[in-house]
């Protein structure tokens, strides 16, 4: 059969690009998708999370949980996905702030990593059109400008929240989330604090978000189909090749998606014989601390969410040019002081970094077929600068607060569960993979979605941006 558009994966890059592909493609056209892992129903998830000790669930990290899909050299420093249908949305926490419009020109306005060719104002509507599909909840003040409101009000804040807020106003939110606020939708988030397995579907999923553009007449959905390269002639992909029950398999299509994650995207193009500078380069992502602030007769409830607010204080009014920006997020989960009447005396709190990606930290192949090797070595001095200088002002930042005491984490999480480089777009083929609609520099019937088109890396998380740049790409095409 001869396809119009075949797709790799099923998690958010792919999913907002065939929604939008099909919006605007006519009732002919046909699309495959191919999905390396199953199609397990939410239901079937909580019923096995509700069988397994702690509710316990088996997402790969640094190979480990579901079989030796990629090989990690790093094994300090984690990467978190779930390859089945839906991907990523499956186990992320829902948090969806935007961008803010100086990281799209970090090498503009302060002399660091590069410039994307793809703007803010050019992505706000598509940031606008990804809200109202994820029904996001968020403030009417933001940081970043916004041509239209959030589709549902924000969260509650917490009493501690309210304190910062107050100080701060709208450069500590209610934090924008695809967590429902109320009954639409979805159901209203329940607030127990278990957002990567929402027991009540309060929580933006592909399943039950975008699940219908699957059942389209138009799209075919293949599982258990692991691409693993393309095949080219004369600077075309002509077709892709992927196992299915342990064979090859060859499909050819006028056009071609590849939506995995910044891993895996980067592999199938090395191993088609990718040969872009970039390629497989500057993998990476935020860097975040955990930090504990023993709070003084100043009793910390409330909240209607698992992370309640965001702050900004960090981020754009810090010196980017030598140190990097932070976001802070309010953390509402299960904490408690052990003392004897301070049980809530206490707020919880993640500072979570940017990195300016480095040429060192790469993807590259094996001598074992469709298993990428992941060699992330470090993350650079520009995140211990930003940490420094954090470790300094921290008292300053947080004295509207009745503080007692702070206890801030020295080392960073192993990760914050994104993906992200390794195939980044740029004006230039000398400096990137793909140029501002996604298509791949040589192949210009490739177009490469996710986060692994991601230049720089922002300390804001990169779902929202990722899912609006697939609406955009495939609106600017089709």
């Amino acid at each position: 059969m001869a396809y119009n558009l075949v797709l790799v994966g099923t998690g958010f890059a792919s999913s907002f690009f065939l929604k939008k592909y099909l919006e605007k493609s006519k009732d002919d056209v046909k699309v495959l998708v191919l999905e390396r892992g199953k199609f397990i129903p939410h239901k079937q998830r909580l019923e096995k999370a509700a069988a397994t000790p702690l509710g316990r669930v088996g997402y790969v990290s640094g190979g480990e949980g579901q079989g030796p899909l990629f090989i990690n050299n790093n094994k300090d420093k984690a990467w978190i996905f779930d390859p089945s249908f839906g991907g990523s949305s499956n186990c992320w926490t829902g948090c969806t702030p935007r961008f803010m419009p100086n990281d799209f020109r970090m090498k503009t306005k302060y002399g660091v990593g590069i410039d994307w060719p793809i703007q803010y104002d050019e992505i706000e509507p598509y940031y606008c059109e990804t809200e109202d599909i994820m029904s996001i909840s968020g403030p009417s003040a933001t940081p970043y400008p916004m041509s239209k409101p959030y589709p549902q009000p924000a969260h509650q804040l917490s009493t501690a929240d309210k304190v910062l807020q107050k100080t701060y106003g709208d450069m500590y939110i209610s934090q924008p989330t695809a967590r429902s606020s109320v009954h639409g939708k979805r159901n209203k988030c329940c607030t127990s604090a278990v957002c990567h397995l929402c027991p009540v579907s309060a929580k933006f999923t592909i399943e039950n978000g975008l699940g219908d553009i699957y059942k389209d007449p138009r799209v075919e959905v293949r599982y258990e189909c692991q691409v693993l390269r393309f095949e080219t002639t004369n600077d075309s992909i002509q077709s892709v090749v992927f196992t299915n029950n342990g064979k090859e398999e060859k499909i050819t299509a006028e056009v071609f998606g590849l939506g995995a994650n910044a891993i895996f995207n980067a592999h199938v193009l090395l191993n088609s014989g990718d040969t872009s500078a970039a390629t497989g380069k500057y993998l990476s992502e935020q860097i975040g601390y955990y930090c504990y602030v023993y709070l003084d007769k100043l009793s910390n409830v409330g909240g209607s969410s698992i992370i309640t607010a965001n702050g900004f204080m960090l981020y754009d009014n810090v010196d980017r040019s030598k140190m990097a920006a932070c976001i802070i997020e309010s953390h509402n989960d299960i904490f408690l002081r052990s003392e004897y009447g301070k049980w809530r005396d206490i707020m919880k709190l993640k500072f979570v970094f940017e990195d300016i990606p480095q040429v060192d930290n790469v993807v590259k192949l094996s001598d074992k077929t469709g298993v990428p090797v992941a060699d992330y070595k470090s993350h650079s001095d520009y995140v211990k600068n930003g940490y420094e200088n954090l470790k300094k002002n921290i008292d300053s930042l947080l004295s509207p607060l009745p503080v007692e005491n702070i206890f801030l984490d020295e080392n960073p999480q192993v990760s914050e569960a994104h993906i992200l480089g390794t195939t980044r777009m740029s004006d230039d083929a000398n400096d990137g993979v793909v140029d501002k609609q996604l298509k791949h520099h040589r192949y210009r019937n490739l177009f490469v979605l996710g986060g692994s088109v991601f230049p720089t890396i922002t300390p804001g998380n990169p779902t929202l941006t990722l899912s609006a740049l697939s609406l955009y790409a495939a609106d600017k095409n089709f």
